[in-house]
C-alpha cells in the first residue's frame, strides 16, 4: 500500500486530497480518499481514519506492507500503524533523532550508491525499527525506518513513486482532474471517485492489451506509453470504431486484474 496526498488550486481555493491505495501495474490504485480543509501537509488523524477505513474491507493481513514519504512520520501514527498490525517503510527526515544522534549523523558521510544500516533495531519515533538508508545520484540522502529486511525495504520503497504516477495520469498527464472547478470537498471526492473509475478501466484495458500486443519500447529503453493511455487509446478505437467489439472490453472489465509477479516500475525517484 502506499499513501500520498494531490494538491492543486482553483483560483484562490486550495484542492488537497489524501489518498490511499494498492500498487499494481506500476501505478497506485486509489482505495480510499479525503478530501481536507486545509493546505498543507495532512494530520495524523486524517491518516488513521484513512487506514480504518480501508481495514474494513482489506484486513491488515492481506496488507504487504506500508511505504509512505517525509510527510508520513510521528510517534502516534508510528504506533498506530504498529498496533493495527500493518508493517511499516517510511522515509524519515534526516534531523530525525536516532538513539541521541540524528540521522544526518548516522548516514551524513554516505557516497551516491552507497548503502548502509544501522547494525542494531533502534527507536525510531518510540517505536523499535531497523534504519536504512543510501544517497541517490542527485546527492539525496533517503533514510527508511522499516520493519523489513534491507534489500525488500529498498524494493518496497521504489513502489512509492508509483502513486505519483498514478497522480499524473489523471491530472495533467490524462485527466487533467485539477482543471475542475469543484472545490466543496465531498464534491470533490465524488468527483475523485468518477475520475478513478474511468482512469481504473483505462488501466485494466490497458493491461489485457498489453498482454496480447506489448507497448512498444523505444530507443532510450522506456515504453512508448504507460498502459494506462495504451487503454485509454484501445477504448476510444473500439467506442468509435468496432461497437461490436464493446462486450468483450465489458467482459474485460469485469475480470480480475491478472496474477502479478513483481511490480512493475518504470520511474523511480528518491
Amino acid at each position: 500500500m502506499s499513501v500520498d496526498r494531490t494538491t492543486w488550486e482553483h483560483g484562490d481555493a486550495p484542492l488537497n486530497l489524501l489518498v490511499l491505495g494498492a500498487v499494481v501495474h506500476g501505478f497506485t490504485i486509489p482505495l480510499v480518499w479525503v478530501a481536507l480543509d486545509h493546505t498543507g501537509n495532512s494530520d495524523t488523524r486524517a491518516r488513521m481514519w484513512l487506514v480504518l477505513r480501508l481495514l474494513e474491507a482489506l484486513p491488515a493481513r492481506r496488507w504487504k506492507g506500508l511505504v509512505a514519504d517525509r510527510e508520513f512520520i510521528g510517534a502516534e501514527w508510528f504506533r498506530f500503524l504498529r498496533r493495527k498490525g500493518i508493517r511499516r517503510a517510511i522515509r524519515i527526515r534526516k534531523d530525525t533523532v536516532l538513539d541521541e544522534l540524528s540521522a544526518d549523523e548516522w548516514f551524513g558521510e554516505l557516497q551516491p550508491g552507497q548503502f548502509r544500516m544501522i547494525a542494531e533495531r533502534t527507536t525510531v519515533f518510540g517505536e523499535s525499527m531497523r534504519v536504512v538508508a543510501t544517497r541517490s545520484p542527485a546527492g539525496d540522502l533517503v533514510i527508511i525506518a522499516t520493519d523489513f529486511h534491507v534489500w525488500e525495504t529498498w524494493q518496497l520503497y521504489k513502489l512509492r513513486w508509483t502513486i505519483e504516477s498514478t497522480f499524473g495520469s489523471q491530472k495533467s498527464r490524462g485527466f487533467d482532474l485539477e482543471r475542475t472547478g469543484v472545490t466543496d470537498p465531498r464534491r470533490l471526492e465524488r468527483l475523485f471517485g468518477l475520475v478513478t473509475l474511468a482512469w481504473l478501466a483505462c488501466l485494466r484495458v490497458g493491461v489485457w492489451r498489453h498482454e496480447a500486443k506489448p507497448i512498444r519500447v523505444l530507443a532510450h529503453g522506456r515504453k512508448a506509453m504507460s498502459v494506462v493511455r495504451y487503454g485509454s487509446e484501445e477504448l476510444r478505437h473500439v467506442l468509435r470504431w468496432v461497437p461490436k467489439r464493446i462486450s468483450e472490453i465489458l467482459h474485460v472489465l469485469i475480470c480480475p486484474f491478472p496474477a502479478l509477479g513483481q511490480p512493475e516500475t518504470e520511474v523511480v525517484s528518491y
